[in-house]
Order: structure tokens, then C-alpha cells, then sequence
């Protein structure tokens, strides 16, 4: 348990899980503990998810510090431009240098974390804890047995709208055109945010076949966005959860390979 002295910092990513948890850590936390939640602004992400960062303060009763990077503009677009890359064995850039340094120019000595992680993630936070046993995490949705769809429900019974993304069918409210997600789930945006997928397929223009996320399944070869073709469109495929603590646990667990 943590001590009186400890901060509990929550890292609210503007989605159903990560807020249900930062209630949750307030609830368990907040009369006894110093509990911090933290946000990053990113500007790609629906501007939806500032009204329901706004609504959930009111639900928190507490503000929600908001860190906003300058060097790269908090743009994802501006990240993979000026790196010169979109993604790599490592995963993408955006997350570390937009969320991830925030944090750690942020945090203290002794700050206790709280993971969004649910109970379908369980396999996530027992790999963590394993390669990182001095580490102090706290994981209140998986102590309470809350999947993502129960962390839907518990917000909406809260009186608060779902991300706008959310009610799109998306399955997150990570940036519109998450370089995380498959054939199926850009064929979505490519329907329902044609300028941010033209932005993308512009940067892949400029940036070359190092940027192209996908493969030919029969060549093996890699293709542009601008070359994806029709098949199926997946509004509710399952993509990474985006956020500070996802991006730590999964940093710690590469160095360690």
C-alpha cells in the first residue's frame, strides 16, 4: 500500500477506462493520498474529448492537469515529419515524445501509478509487475474484475456522454487515424475523416515506403494508405490504449529483452 507521503497519479487518456480508474483511485485514494490526475493534449485527437475531459472534472470534482508539448506543436503529424519515421519494431514515435516526456519532465520520485489497464488486460499488468517488481502500480479496474465495456457503462450511468469516437463505434478515443490500427480500421477513417486520412497519406508521400503501415498478404510487400483498397471496415477493431503508463510499461519491457 502506499504511504500517506506517496502521490497517486492517474493518467486520464480522454476514454472510458482511464477515467473509470481515476474515479476509482479517487474514491480508494483520495482522502488519505495526494492524487494527481495528468492529461496530455494531443491536437489529433476529436475535439469531442475536451468536453468529456470537462465533464468527468465535474464527475472527479477536482481539475485535471493538462500537459501540452511545444516542441512538435502536441501534432502527431509534426512528430513523424520532423523523426522521419511513423513506426517501428519499437512501435511509434508520437506517444513517447508527446505524452511520455511530459511525464517524466512531470513527475517526482516515489509517484505510485495508477494503470487503466481492464480485466481483459490482465496478461499486461502481470508481464509489468513481473520485469518490474520495484515498481509501485496500482490497478484498479483489474482489482474490481471491469472490462472496457463495464467502464462504458459506469460512465454513462454517471450521467456523462461518451468520447464522440466512441459513439462512432470506434473502440478508443486515441488520435483520428491511430498509426496503431489495421486495413479495416483506416478503411473507416478513410469514410469518416477524409482530411485527417488525406494528411496521412500526404506524409507517407513525402516520407517514403518507410512510412507504410501495412502489407500485401500475398507479396509481402509494403503500400500506402493511399493504396488501400476496399475489403472490410472496422470501426470497433481493437487497437492499444494510448497513454503515458501503457507507453512505460511497454518501453520497460523492450529495454528488458
Amino acid at each position: 500500500m502506499p504511504t500517506e507521503s506517496t502521490r497517486i497519479v492517474c493518467q486520464f487518456s480522454c476514454g472510458a477506462a482511464s477515467a473509470v480508474a481515476s474515479r476509482l483511485a479517487l474514491a480508494d485514494y483520495g482522502g488519505t493520498h495526494d492524487v494527481q490526475i495528468i492529461n496530455a493534449f494531443i491536437a489529433n485527437e476529436h475535439e469531442d474529448n475536451r468536453r468529456f475531459l470537462a465533464d468527468c472534472e465535474t464527475w472527479f470534482g477536482r481539475p485535471i492537469t493538462v500537459l501540452r508539448d511545444t516542441k512538435y506543436g502536441a501534432d502527431i503529424n509534426e512528430v513523424f515529419r520532423r523523426e522521419r519515421y511513423v513506426k517501428n519494431q519499437f512501435g511509434a514515435p508520437c506517444t513517447k515524445l508527446l505524452k511520455r516526456r511530459l511525464l517524466d519532465a512531470w513527475k517526482q520520485p516515489g509517484d505510485v501509478m495508477v494503470f487503466g489497464y481492464t480485466a481483459e488486460e490482465q496478461d499486461r499488468l502481470d508481464t509489468f509487475r513481473e520485469r518490474n517488481p520495484d515498481r509501485a502500480v496500482i490497478a484498479p479496474l483489474i482489482d474490481r474484475g471491469l472490462g472496457k465495456e463495464d467502464c462504458k457503462a459506469m460512465v454513462e450511468r454517471a450521467g456523462i456522454k461518451l468520447p464522440f469516437m466512441y459513439r462512432l463505434g470506434y473502440d478508443n478515443a486515441n488520435c483520428i487515424g491511430c498509426v496503431k490500427g489495421g486495413e479495416g480500421y483506416f478503411r473507416a477513417i478513410r469514410e469518416d475523416f477524409p482530411e485527417q486520412f488525406e494528411s496521412l497519406c500526404h506524409l507517407q508521400d513525402l516520407l517514403g515506403p518507410g512510412s507504410y503501415l501495412h502489407r500485401n498478404r500475398i507479396t509481402n510487400e509494403r503500400f500506402s494508405l493511399r493504396n488501400l483498397g476496399d475489403g472490410p471496415v472496422r470501426r470497433n477493431e481493437k487497437i492499444p490504449t494510448c497513454s503515458f503508463f501503457c507507453e512505460i510499461a511497454e518501453a520497460d519491457i523492450v529495454a528488458s529483452m
